[in-house]
């Protein structure tokens, strides 16, 4: 998405309607048709800001290697502050100037009505584009266009008042004030929570904090933050890992920060705090051959799974249920769809009589810092008694 070239149709636009509001102000004397040229004008002025904005903001350097990416929301601010000097010089303009007679024609109007619905047409696909770039200053600016079409018709209706005999342009001029202090607030409120770091959205969050727990190689995930810098988002949190080896870690984070990338739009950046894994219970998993506590010769073809959660000082079970293995009527790589799905529970530890080392089970285990314990008990009580002593 070329943010750059909106900016510049947003130029090219704003010198357009100021020129035909400048020539329709010169020939009718209006007071709020002069307001909307000075509209006009700090627009024009904004419009150049945002193309600035974004020329500048990706950039890096030395003295800024995190780039300018808020430069956008500051050029938002600029644009809320240009939006309150619009209002006040409107103000000025209809409270203090001498009122004059207002001539109205009929070319005047079909002028004015053309220069509120380019802006709406404008604005329409300008927003989009700025949702889709998640760039705040395009966002801004077409929400400003929006303004625009309503301050346009307050101008065209001072105009067309002259035809009933009720004067209307010191109101119309004073309600394209109103409008516009209201677009200003809403601009100013926007820059300032991103430039006082303000949290991603509660939403964002979530949605991150999901896509981060169900990697195999995530026990829990402790903490996360995230926030704004002008078009792009940037994610901080703290994981704790099974896997104790540095390469697999590392794996695992680039893993985790493509699966954000893809998921989330506009992340720039994930910054991942690995931690050991010191959650005080550990969860276990054995292979039944029956939902009476047979413990299974086989791991793929177990009919049935234990699922156990032991406490890691003393190995007491705090919770124990058998279920049934979903990949069992599966005609192939059924033990590594049970080892995927294993994971996919947060399995910590492994007891089995078969030895899957080597073997695909064994890959997705040990990828995923899964212990693997062999056993020769055939009774359930006994297998999870024999894996007591937990590595930690």
């Amino acid at each position: 998405m070329n943010v750059e070239r909106w900016a510049w149709y947003s130029v090219g636009l704003n010198i357009l309607l100021a020129a035909l509001h400048a020539v329709i102000a010169a020939a009718s004397g209006s007071l709020a048709v002069a307001a909307e040229l000075v509209h006009n004008f700090i627009d024009l002025a904004a419009a150049v800001a945002v193309l600035a904005g974004l020329k500048l903001a990706a950039r890096r350097s030395t003295a800024f290697p995190y780039g300018l990416y808020k430069l956008e929301n500051l050029v938002a601010l600029g644009l809320a502050g240009l939006v309150f000097l619009s209002a006040y010089e409107i103000a000025r303009g209809a409270l203090v100037a001498t009122a004059g007679r207002v001539h109205a024609e009929g070319w005047m109007l079909a002028v004015l009505a053309a220069t509120g619905a380019l802006p709406l047409i404008f604005s329409h696909f300008e927003l989009r584009a700025g949702r889709a770039a998640n760039s705040p200053a395009l966002i801004a600016d077409a929400r400003e266009y929006r303004v625009h079409v309503f301050t346009t018709g307050l101008a065209f209706a001072a105009i067309a008042s002259q035809w009933t005999g009720v004067a209307l342009d010191r109101i119309a001029a004073l309600l394209i004030v109103v409008a516009v202090c209201w677009m200003g607030w809403g601009l100013l409120r926007d820059a300032m929570r991103v430039l006082l770091d303000a949290s991603l959205e509660p939403d964002a969050l979530l949605e991150i904090r999901r896509i981060i727990g169900a990697d195999p190689a995530v026990s829990e995930v402790k903490w996360i933050t995230g926030r704004n810098a002008g078009r792009f988002r940037f994610v901080e949190a703290g994981v704790a890992l099974r896997v104790p080896e540095l390469d697999r870690a590392e794996g695992a984070m680039r893993r985790i920060e493509a699966a954000v990338r893809a998921a989330v739009p506009h992340v720039e950046r994930v910054l991942l705090h690995a931690e050991a894994t010191d959650s005080p219970r550990v969860r276990c998993a054995v292979p039944l051959a029956d939902a009476a506590g047979t413990v299974s010769r086989h791991f793929g073809d177990a009919p049935f799974f234990a699922l156990a959660t032991l406490r890691r000082d003393d190995g007491a079970i705090e919770e124990q249920r058998v279920v049934a293995n979903p990949h069992r009527a599966l005609a192939t790589a059924k033990g590594i769809r049970v080892a995927e799905w294993l994971v996919a529970q947060k399995i910590d530890v492994v007891v089995l009589r078969e030895d899957v080392q080597g073997k695909g089970p064994g890959y997705v285990f040990r990828e995923a810092g899964v212990q693997l314990r062999r056993t020769d008990r055939t009774a359930l009580a006994d297998a999870l008694d024999s894996s007591r002593t937990l590595d930690g």
